[in-house]
């Protein structure tokens, strides 16, 4: 995909319906100047502005991704042209999905973590406050030993399940998850 004749492609499209970039920002209720970008092929428009941008001006998605008006011979083949760059470009590997979700969902519950840490620590404090003087210190360690184990196995499959959750969830299905 060539962003810049995409870009000049857009403006062309638009300076034929005779409006500036403020209008065109306004009917898509975007700005002016992601409309300038855009056109000078710094940024591309996402998949939803596409097919806005298609209807608008009366052209295919095809034809806005090919950077020009395509006739029905070179329809087919930019079609499949462009299929394949937007499916190379866009699709992540699993294991990249795998990684994104795991980093989300220790974003996501930080706190608990935290909270958990802090509350295990409290537990330790208190049962070496009670066990002073006496010879349970090996009870003591065991019970740290086991409240840690415990910790990290329930937050790393409730981990795991977010994970495979979206990770694995087909494309169609993404509305199910938000």
């Amino acid at each position: 995909m060539n962003q810049v004749k995409i870009g000049k492609f857009i403006a062309a499209l638009r300076k034929e319906k005779g409006m500036t970039q403020e209008q065109l920002g306004e009917k898509l209720g975007v700005t002016n100047k992601t409309v300038s970008r855009w056109e000078n092929g710094n940024y591309m428009p996402n998949i939803e502005m596409l097919s806005i941008l298609s209807k608008e001006f009366g052209v295919s998605v095809n034809e806005i991704i090919s950077g020009e008006r395509l006739e029905t011979e070179e329809f087919k083949k930019a079609a499949d042209d462009n299929l394949v760059t937007a499916l190379a470009s866009s699709t992540f590997t699993l294991k990249e999905k795998i990684a994104f979700f795991k980093k989300k969902w220790l974003r996501e519950h930080i706190a608990t973590i935290v909270l958990c840490v802090v509350a295990w620590i409290g537990i330790i404090v208190l049962l070496t406050l009670k066990t002073q003087g006496n010879d349970k210190f090996p009870i003591l360690g065991a019970v740290g030993v086991l409240l840690a184990v415990l910790f990290y196995v329930v937050l790393y499959n409730r981990m795991m399940a977010y994970v495979e959750s979206r990770a694995y969830q087909n494309p169609d299905d993404e509305t199910d998850n938000k």
